[in-house]
């Protein structure tokens, strides 16, 4: 379970960064979130979407302890992140696009270090192992060092990195973002798997598709607000445009005229 409540991130400006958002901007600060509240439960897949800068990663990178909010509150497993985020973390699985890999490791290797670090025993991890590494076709590359594989498999090793201790929440920041359609689908699946075992799964994406292969529930922020907040099967209800994308267009269009 994860819930956010009145969630709201500011972040300082230097110089540069004020030149660079332009506008004669005198403000010294720039809210990133503001007062959003959403909730993420056991057994569904929550989406969370927006335009580039609307709010996604800074949030998802709340919820997985990296940034401390400004004001407002993340629960997750029932620990308040801000209280007590070592206990948080061992229950979470994180992926981003800024988690690096150690190139001179194979994947083998990467993936038993992260589960060291959670403490899994050695016949745990080599069960685990086996069934994530076919899950995401990985056994080619398996004992390859990461530094010379490609874009989509060093994707798969994160994933299986992320997971590899069967978290109770998983926090997957655009996970098939420059894939090809093999390897996503690879990726889908397995969180389509980390549902059926009743994991807390968010996302963001920028890919429709999933949206409507994977949601159970959505969130839309623009501009660090949340526009909104509810079940996938309501919004396609309520929708007001042909599509998913011409109706996610149609709301962020709305909100800057």
């Amino acid at each position: 379970m994860i819930e956010v409540a009145s969630l709201t991130k500011t972040f300082s400006l230097s110089r540069k960064q004020k030149r660079e958002l332009g506008g004669g901007r005198n403000n010294s600060s720039v809210d990133a979130l503001r007062d959003i509240s959403f909730t993420c439960k056991p057994g569904r897949v929550f989406a969370l979407l927006g335009p580039n800068g609307a709010g996604k990663t800074t949030a998802l990178r709340i919820i997985a302890t990296m940034l401390q909010p400004t004001s407002g509150t993340v629960r997750v497993c029932d620990l308040d992140t801000g209280r007590d985020p070592h206990l948080v973390r061992s229950c979470l699985g994180v992926l981003t696009g800024q988690t690096g890999l150690y190139d001179r490791l194979t994947p083998t290797e990467m993936v038993r270090y992260f589960a060291d670090l959670n403490g899994m025993d050695r016949d745990h991890f080599e069960q685990r192992r086996r069934h994530l590494f076919e899950r995401l076709d990985m056994e080619d590359f398996a004992d390859r060092r990461i530094g010379r594989l490609s874009t989509g498999m060093r994707q798969k090793v994160s994933i299986a990195r992320t997971v590899i201790h069967a978290p109770e929440v998983i926090v997957f920041d655009e996970p098939t973002a420059g894939l090809d359609a093999v390897t996503s689908r690879n990726i889908v699946q397995l969180v389509r798997d980390s549902r059926e075992a009743g994991k807390t799964i968010i996302f963001s994406t920028h890919r429709m598709g999933e949206v409507d292969q994977l949601s159970d529930d959505v969130a839309i922020v623009h501009k660090g607000a949340l526009l909104y907040n509810g079940t996938y099967s309501d919004f396609k209800t309520g929708m007001q445009a042909p599509t998913l994308e011409d109706e996610f267009v149609r709301l962020i269009e709305e909100v800057d005229r």
